[in-house]
């Protein structure tokens, strides 16, 4: 059986550095979701007595990521996004986050850095030419690595650790994860 390769024309589906720069706006505004989420995840701890810590290691199956790494890869993604796309470097950041008060400093520290960015610094992000070491020396457009690989991997590890989370009784819902929405009246 021959693999599905995906064959994009990404100016068929409305790439274009506008776009990027909006979708990696609601990277960052879905990360303030997430800091929310582990305040709520503290606060549901000490209502029920326990170590808000616990979170930390917790995951839905034995082969998965522990909550505190769903966290941390999100995190990444988003800021790697932003740097790939546009050749500015990111911030390093060493995984060493053992509670929910560093993971929350994470988030912050990756929101403050998309902070940084504009709408002009994606301009040739479309044809930058993206790699990274796990791919072996192969190597994506940035409008493929973003739409192939950014988009789905952001959402990919921020819904496992919104998952983890609900899944042990923090009481989070939609509208936690969508956070808010650009509503108005006609």
């Amino acid at each position: 059986m021959t693999p599905l390769v995906p064959v994009r024309n990404t100016s068929s589906i409305g790439y274009s550095p506008g776009m990027v720069y909006a979708i990696v706006g609601e990277m960052k505004k879905l990360l303030g979701q997430l800091d929310t989420w582990l305040e709520s995840a503290a606060s549901f701890a000490k209502a029920k007595s326990f170590d808000p810590n616990v979170f930390v290691g917790l995951r839905l199956a034995p082969d998965q990521f522990a909550f505190a790494r769903q966290v941390q890869s999100a995190c990444d993604t988003a800021k790697f996004a932003a740097s790939r796309l546009t050749g500015k470097d990111a911030p390093t950041n060493p995984d060493t986050e053992q509670t929910l008060d560093e993971l929350r400093a994470r988030v912050r520290s990756v929101i403050a850095y998309l902070d940084g960015f504009s709408a002009a610094d994606f301009q040739s992000s479309a044809t930058r030419i993206v790699s990274q070491p796990r791919w072996e020396g192969k190597v994506m457009t940035g409008a493929d690595y973003f739409v192939e690989h950014a988009v789905p991997n952001f959402f990919f590890h921020l819904t496992h650790a919104y998952a983890i989370l609900r899944h042990n009784g923090v009481n989070i819902g939609k509208r936690d994860y969508l956070g808010p929405l650009s509503l108005r009246t006609p």
